[in-house]
């Protein structure tokens, strides 16, 4: 980052106030300086405004509220009565009045929490939304039709708004069952009101935000998907209230009086706090709920039919509070056109006001100044809007007819030229940049390393050592065998390679939390496995877990014979390669959380009552509790260098003694009540200690097609990448590596969490430090960088070469696009494939959704929706170029084409004494602004300045694209020139070649004016495409044909005599020639970049 750069705190009253107690103190000691130095300990959180950002931790002791306190200024007394009233407090009042008026009509609904009657939606004592979604940009009222000539946009509009109704009306008309007195009923989602219980069926879309009652499921828990939540594929363990879980059967939920209390609705898809109170039972049972009682809307049920009691709906639901409100996007180019048009309203007015003015103001000067206006408005393109929006519409036809990009679709046709302006691109990571499909890919054993080629080794020498155990336990079958004593305690014996790679494989199929699913059967009897000869069938088994991780490693030990077959919350089953049944039950189970970085699991081998403690995890948080290596730290380095994730894998042989120690004093320290988290993980921890080191893992979550060499492209055009996820910090900066959005070569600088004005402070300095280095971040440091340091945070970030945002939620993520757009006034572009990137594709100036395994809420929601991620390298470069090439060159010469009209107009009237009258009446401007000159002009949408195959090849020309000098001031005034110079030309060439009529000048202009419009079109293309031909031949046939049906405007006599031909040809060409010979000198002297890749 550059050292120049100083990081200013958002500046407060404080700082004001400390300044001046400051100043008093100083000016000597009184019986001010004691009290002076005690707000000096008060408010020290003032000084951060005037400290540079290179401190000791030792000005950040005092307590974080601090830095909200502003010191109050003395407040003057304020005159009373009429004096005040007459020396400004009218004023007050007046705005007091309409402060308060705007209040009441902008005030929002309160949100508040709520008790919910289960199965009596009439009991609410207050009125809640309807459950419906919309994501409709407009209503009734806020869609009122322009003009005629904005026809063509309010069409187009129109038919974007209606597709959008009609994705939401298939969304709200999906029927579901709706439990009540009188049994089943089907509902709209639409008509789901707060209490209802709502039954939902497997792979169906949970309509609201519910409460989890009950399950089919017998273990009373179920999986849900919330990928179009949250981002993450992998699904989620949920669990019922255990009260109604219990109840013999459904109807049930009507014969007891029960309710929920839940929170007043928010942003937070992490957490929930409520109550469960049945009040019919002797003592009333009350059951704590939290975020694994519910069931957010837009998730989907993965396993069994559940009922949930309906606790927020429609605009409440936290999907919805997640989603920003979609607004109505207008591209850069169209916001340049409006000021030069704002330009062109003020020539217009002043050339009017000239005339005037060379009038003398005589007679009524007021009626001559409004007829110069209407005699001027051709400088006002109105014509513009309906070529630009026929053009935008055609480029979209365009991309999506692109073969090279098959699926593409235009959602948003306002904003195809945006594509060529990007600056900042934000993309997802999971099903964006990642396939989220984890492939097993190494196993290191310190000594020895086996990859995807030599996974047979592991199988047989598997397979070699469960055929002796089996030997072994056959030969010893006559008597039981006893609980053998824990390693630790034997002497250290070095194992065989065999042996090694048993463990391992043991310690990776039993430490997971991953659940084996068998589709085939359904009735709950049949789910039961209580013997051991079952017949598991490998085919109709599926495995659920909550993270993909987890699931490939299972997968990897089916792989090479060591299979799970079964599992429940209390025992787990193995089938060894020779089809032996292994049973463990499961003693304890420790999660894995973003603090701890890495789970465990005690289970009991039920054939050998032997007690093991296995435990996996990240590197950084296993290398401090497993014994003595010298081989671990290396090796992690090396796989992630080939972009694997890694997780190190241990194991601890407990005797029961030990177990029950430890069993007691986790029990206890679950039951405190302060500081249950400290105490339950201080207890945990006293177990991790030497473990015995078993292996080391490397999965591989593939990427999507071609992303490596999409991002370099990308990156070589210009465009910044941030990559915002929710994924871990440790899996982004994985993938981040992988794709190569982080270069080999480019260091990582990993931000430390901070939770304080301090931290943020100190660690800001140390990144200021780091040159050339990409940023990785999680999402609550920086929600705090941002609340204290928005604008240096932001600027320090944008140098860098690349930015990770991890563990970011949906409204983050949108923040995040909206402060890149604030503070740097370039164009963004998000990309993402799931439900929680609506809110940050709807908040970019562009938005692209990817259609893949988390549905297609992202797709429908963007402005441009591709198939593939590398399809995104060509709608840009390719596509993105063309359209804003085009768009610029059409709208230059629409101005044009009204300029040289108004300059001939304004010619004419300075000759005749500064008269008011047209030059060109009838048909002959009507026939000028469409048949005769529309479509060569209208053609100019085919041209192209470089071929598609060298814009991919060279995407380093698309960094021209985003300095705009396609349409700039610059060539505006080009533009405004040569229309003066045309018009000029064409006027005074047919006023000195006239003879004797009047009309003879009218023919001569207008003629040679069409033949300079079409000349003009011809010099400014840079491809010629056969309809470009047809255009120019089509308008110029046109115009010769029409000549003869023009006798009240032209000559026809005239017009076929020589003497018209050659003084037509004669001013043309003195109008044309000398643009032609500039810019043949100007592609010789300083030609463009791509006409050089072009030669």
């Amino acid at each position: 980052m550059a050292e120049q750069i100083p990081l200013y705190p958002v500046r407060s009253a404080a700082a004001a106030a400390s300044c001046k107690r400051a100043a008093y103190s100083a000016a000597g000691p009184g019986p001010g300086a004691e009290r002076s130095s005690r707000y000096q300990l008060e408010d020290e959180s003032a000084h951060l405004d005037e400290m540079p950002l290179m401190m000791s931790e030792e000005g950040f002791e005092n307590d974080e509220s601090d830095y909200h306190k502003l010191p109050r200024a003395r407040i003057l007394r304020r005159k009373r009565g009429l004096e005040w009233f007459v020396c400004g407090g009218w004023k007050f009042l007046c705005t007091s009045c309409c402060d308060w008026l705007i209040n009441i009509c902008q005030r929002k609904k309160e949100l508040k929490a709520r008790t919910v009657w289960l199965g009596y939606p009439e009991k609410c004592e207050e009125k809640h939304p309807r459950n419906s979604i919309k994501n409709q940009k407009y209503n009734v009222f806020t869609f009122i039709p322009g003009g005629f000539v904005l026809a063509v946009t309010i069409m187009r509009e129109a038919i974007d708004e209606f597709r959008r109704f009609q994705r939401d009306k298939e969304v709200n008309s999906q029927l579901y069952s709706k439990l009540t007195v009188r049994g089943k009923v089907q509902v709209k989602s639409s008509d789901i009101q707060v209490g209802d219980l709502i039954i939902v069926e497997k792979n169906q879309r949970i309509p609201s935000d519910m409460v989890f009652l009950r399950t089919s499921e017998k273990a009373g828990s179920c999986f849900i998907r919330t990928d179009q939540l949250d981002g993450e594929t992998d699904w989620k363990l949920k669990v019922a209230v255990s009260c109604t879980q219990r109840l013999p059967a459904l109807g049930d939920l009507f014969s007891i009086n029960a309710y929920v209390y839940a929170q007043k609705p928010q942003l937070d898809i992490h957490s929930f706090e409520g109550t469960f109170t049945r009040e019919d039972s002797d003592p009333p049972i009350h059951e704590s709920l939290s975020i694994e009682n519910t069931l957010w809307a837009s998730t989907v049920v993965a396993s069994g039919t559940i009922i949930g009691v309906v606790i927020y709906t429609g605009k409440e639901t936290r999907s919805v509070m997640n989603t920003s409100n979609p607004k109505s996007k207008v591209g850069l180019l169209d916001l340049e056109l409006n000021q030069l048009t704002k330009a062109l309203f003020l020539a217009l007015v002043a050339l009017s006001v000239v005339m005037v003015t060379l009038q003398g103001f005589s007679g009524p000067w007021y009626r001559s100044l409004f007829r110069f206006l209407l005699l001027f408005s051709y400088i006002i393109p109105i014509s513009l809007r309906v070529n630009l929006d026929m053009g935008k519409a055609a480029y979209g036809w365009m991309i999506m007819k692109d073969e090279n990009i098959p699926g593409t679709v235009v959602r948003t046709s306002t904003i195809p030229e945006e594509l060529g302006r990007l600056v900042y691109l934000l993309t997802d990571k999971t099903g964006t940049l990642t396939r989220n499909e984890m492939v097993f890919k190494r196993l290191h054993l310190g000594t020895v390393s086996y990859g995807t080629d030599t996974m047979d080794e592991i199988q047989n020498q598997l397979m070699n050592s469960y055929s002796q155990t089996q030997s072994q336990t056959s030969g010893n079958n006559a008597s039981s065998t006893p609980p053998r004593k824990a390693q630790s305690s034997a002497p250290k014996v070095r194992k065989s390679v065999s042996s090694r790679v048993h463990e391992a494989v043991k310690a990776v199929a039993l430490c997971h939390n991953v659940t084996p699913v068998y589709e085939a059967r359904g009735a709950a009897g049949e789910t039961e496995f209580a013997e051991a000869d079952q017949d598991f069938s490998d085919d109709n088994r599926t495995y659920q877990a909550s993270s993909p991780d987890e699931v490939a490693l299972v997968q990897w030990t089916e792989s090479v014979g060591l299979t799970l077959v079964n599992r429940d919350l209390t025992s787990m089953q193995l089938r060894t390669p020779s089809g032996q049944i292994l049973t463990y039950c499961i003693l304890q189970t420790f999660p894995f959380t973003s603090e701890s970085k890495r789970m465990g699991v005690i289970v009991r081998d039920e054939s050998t009552a032997e007690i093991t403690f296995y435990m996996k995890g990240a590197d950084v948080a296993m290398s401090a509790v497993v014994q003595y290596n010298d081989w671990l730290g290396e090796e992690c380095g090396n796989m992630a260098r080939e972009g694997l994730r890694t997780l190190v894998v241990a194991k601890r042989a407990l005797t029961d003694e030990q177990y029950q120690d430890f069993e007691n004093r986790y029990n206890q320290a679950k039951l405190s009540i302060h500081d249950r988290t400290l105490k339950v993980a201080a207890v945990v921890e006293s177990l991790e200690r030497e473990m015995e080191l078993l292996c080391l893992t490397g999965v591989e979550d593939q990427l999507q097609t071609d992303v490596r060499p999409t991002l370099e492209m990308l990156r070589n055009a210009g465009l910044k990448i941030w990559m915002l996820t929710g994924d871990k910090l440790e899996t982004a900066t994985c993938i981040a590596k992988s794709s190569h959005l982080v270069s080999r070569t480019q260091d990582t600088h990993v931000f430390r969490p901070v939770t304080s004005r301090g931290e943020a402070h100190l660690e800001l300095n140390a990144f200021r430090r780091k040159h050339d280095c990409a940023l990785v971040i999680s999402g609550d440091s920086l929600e705090v960088c941002l609340k204290y340091y928005e604008h240096e945070f932001v600027e320090l970030a944008c140098q860098c070469p690349a930015v990770v945002c991890c563990r970011c939620t949906p409204t983050q993520k949108a923040h995040i696009v909206r402060l890149l757009q604030q503070h740097t006034g370039r164009r963004t572009c998000a990309i993402g494939d799931g439900g929680n990137d609506v809110s940050m594709i709807q908040a970019a100036d562009c938005g692209i959704g990817i259609e893949g395994k988390e549905g297609r809420q992202a797709s429908l929601a963007a402005d441009f929706s591709v198939s593939q991620f590398k399809h995104i390298g060509r709608l840009l470069v390719v596509h993105g170029r063309s359209s804003y090439k085009r768009s610029a060159a059409l709208s230059q010469f629409v101005m044009h084409r009204g300029l040289i009209i108004s300059t001939m107009q304004a010619v004419f009237s300075s000759v005749f004494y500064f008269a008011s009258v047209p030059l060109y009446q009838g048909f002959l401007m009507v026939g000028y602004a469409t048949v005769y000159t529309m479509f060569p002009v209208f053609s100019l949408v085919l041209d192209q300045d470089v071929k598609p195959e060298m814009a991919m090849l060279y995407p380093e020309l698309y960094k021209d694209l985003t300095k705009g000098r396609s349409l700039s001031c610059k060539t505006f005034l080009v533009w405004v020139l040569i229309s003066i110079y045309q018009g000029g030309i064409l006027m005074f060439g047919a006023l000195v070649l006239f003879e004797s009529e009047f009309v003879h000048v009218v023919a001569i202009s207008f003629t040679a004016l069409v033949l300079t419009e079409l000349l003009m079109v011809a010099l400014t293309v840079r491809t010629w495409h056969w309809l470009m031909a047809v255009a120019e031949l089509l308008s110029l046939g046109c115009y010769v044909a029409s000549l003869a049906f023009l006798n009240q405007y032209f000559d026809v006599p005239f017009i076929m005599t020589v003497t018209f031909v050659w003084k037509v040809s004669a001013i043309t060409v003195v109008s044309c020639l000398p643009l032609y010979v500039l810019k043949y000198l100007k592609r010789k002297l300083s030609p463009p970049s791509y006409s050089k890749l072009s030669s």
